[in-house]
């Protein structure tokens, strides 16, 4: 550990002592970065990559060890977090449907209740982003035709040992936090809320594939690939072809991962993956520096997160999309005065309990049914009985390009339990995370007194059957509106979204098997 990072150690033992201090009400940071895998945040993993800030936030806060996304995708995910309701109440469909821009957000909470607060980076939560691939991906997934809708992962080498600032978007808005930071701490004794968004570690768009492609290139350069441990890069177990899940096959094949891969290959892509990582930590690092250098550290709760994982090649699959823990499992870490030092719980939390988090720090009573619970009790050094317990489960589902049924998972001790569509039509998936970490063994039929109580369970929660129809309406109601607001120009538009086929071969073909699904369900 370097030396800023053990003397903000010890300026945070000397200051950090109480919850409010001098009574008044702590600051609330929030960074959330995105594609960040939050098995990197606990051991074993995270000896692979050098991650100073987040081994801070380990040291002198508390590290979830079983936090989950509620939709391992950007937008939902961050609907989730921004309205502390899951994914089938706001209808946040995919990255294109989300929240209403008048939503009510525990920012806003925070605004009206005496705070000064302040957005910057990657927010992500509002209906009407991303791009039409993206889109007509997610409604078009019913359709019975296998797209290549990513390009092949690669990666990409730039600069040299002095080439630190790579994301520079990402580097421009951490620059203004910190900015912010230091303004905030000479004109106002007023508590403030930042929230800093990142896209790292999120793959690059591979230019090469033309202006329309995906982000499919991990990029890094070898300042911050000297960070990464080599010898501790694991090669991920797959299973053959034949033998995977139909849905995760459908996801293999979309994502453009069903070809050959040499070791070499995976390990390159896995080593520049957490290079990224390593990037994102120092942005990590120069906002905890600036509450240091401004005297804010002592009374500032401190949040670290990320809207989902990255595959980075395990299941022969890159991306998120995908209920696997490198999809879904983030990070979660929070440091602040009154909290304990080194903690780390085995509860099953969400993103969906920041929103009743951050509000319980700053005691701002929640408005309306919230789907999450304040965490606050479990680090806190008052350790306050709460009337409001942690169920014993998180739920996640997901709705949009990349996997062809709606999916829902129900993470409950040592259970992970995937249900899909309607519970009938696919096959469900029931994983043991304790004993079997790589979630290579399907137990579902070896477990069916397990399944049938967790599928019970989980039906208490979501009437999944009925969202997952309520969906596929949805979906093919807004093609057909887009459909028809292109007009004339619909078989060429279609044909220059990002798909890698031979158009030339595969466009009539794909074209009619959209009239198929439409006719035959309208």
């Amino acid at each position: 550990m370097n030396k800023e990072v053990l003397s903000l150690i010890f300026l945070f033992q000397m200051y950090g002592q109480s919850f409010c201090r001098n009574g008044t009400r702590p600051n609330i940071v929030m960074v959330m970065s995105d594609a960040f895998d939050g098995r990197l945040t606990f051991d074993p993993g995270s000896k692979v990559v050098k991650l100073p800030y987040v081994n801070y936030l380990r040291e002198l806060g508390t590290t979830f060890l079983n936090a989950y996304t509620n939709s391992p995708i950007c937008c939902p995910s961050r609907a989730a977090m921004w309205s502390g309701q899951f994914v089938h109440l706001t209808q946040s469909w995919n990255n294109y449907k989300c929240l209403d821009a008048n939503a009510t957000t525990w920012m806003d909470l925070l605004e009206e209740n005496g705070y000064v607060t302040k957005s910057m980076g990657k927010l992500d939560y509002t209906s009407g982003s991303h791009s039409v691939s993206n889109r007509v991906e997610a409604w078009t997934r019913d359709v019975q035709f296998l797209l290549r809708q990513e390009g092949r992962p690669v990666t990409r080498l730039v600069g040299n040992m002095s080439t630190v600032r790579i994301m520079r978007k990402d580097w421009e808005n951490t620059d203004k936090a910190a900015q912010w930071i230091h303004q905030r701490a000479a004109s106002s004794h007023q508590p403030f809320a930042l929230y800093l968004g990142l896209n790292l570690p999120h793959p690059y768009k591979t230019e090469s594939l033309g202006p329309t492609a995906g982000g499919s290139t991990f990029l890094t350069s070898p300042y911050w690939l000297k960070k990464v441990s080599s010898e501790l890069i694991t090669v991920p177990k797959w299973l053959p072809v034949d033998a995977m899940h139909p849905v995760d096959f459908y996801s293999t094949f979309t994502k453009n991962c069903s070809g050959v891969f040499t070791v070499e290959e995976i390990k390159s892509i896995r080593a520049f993956y957490y290079a990224m990582c390593a990037e994102a930590d120092a942005m990590l690092g120069q906002v905890i520096s600036a509450l240091r250098e401004t005297g804010l550290l002592n009374n500032t709760v401190v949040i670290f997160t990320a809207d989902h994982g990255e595959m980075a090649m395990e299941h022969r699959q890159f991306y998120k999309m995908s209920m696997f823990e490198g999809s879904s499992h983030v990070p979660l870490m929070i440091m602040g005065p009154g909290l304990m030092s080194g903690l780390q719980v085995n509860q099953i939390v969400s993103l969906v309990d920041l929103y009743p988090t951050v509000l319980d720090i700053a005691g701002v009573a929640a408005v309306g049914h919230l789907s999450g619970h304040s965490l606050l009790p479990l680090p806190s050094k008052a350790r306050v009985f709460s009337k409001n317990q942690h169920p014993d489960w998180v739920l996640s589902e997901y709705h949009g390009c990349n996997v062809n049924a709606s999916t829902y998972m129900l993470r409950s001790g040592r259970w992970k339990y995937i249900a899909y569509a309607d519970g009938l039509t696919v096959p469900p998936q029931l994983f043991d995370v304790t004993l079997d970490k790589e979630e290579l063994h399907n137990v579902v039929l070896k477990f069916p007194d397990v399944q049938a109580h967790l599928d019970k369970l989980l039906r208490g929660i979501v009437n999944y059957p009925e969202v997952s129809k309520h969906v596929h309406l949805y979906n093919r109601k807004a093609f057909g509106a887009w459909r028809h607001s292109v007009g004339t120009n619909y078989s060429q538009v279609i044909a220059n979204l990002r798909w890698h086929v031979d158009w030339q071969k595969d466009a009539f073909a794909y074209e009619r098997a959209i009239d198929k699904w439409l006719d035959g369900s309208l």
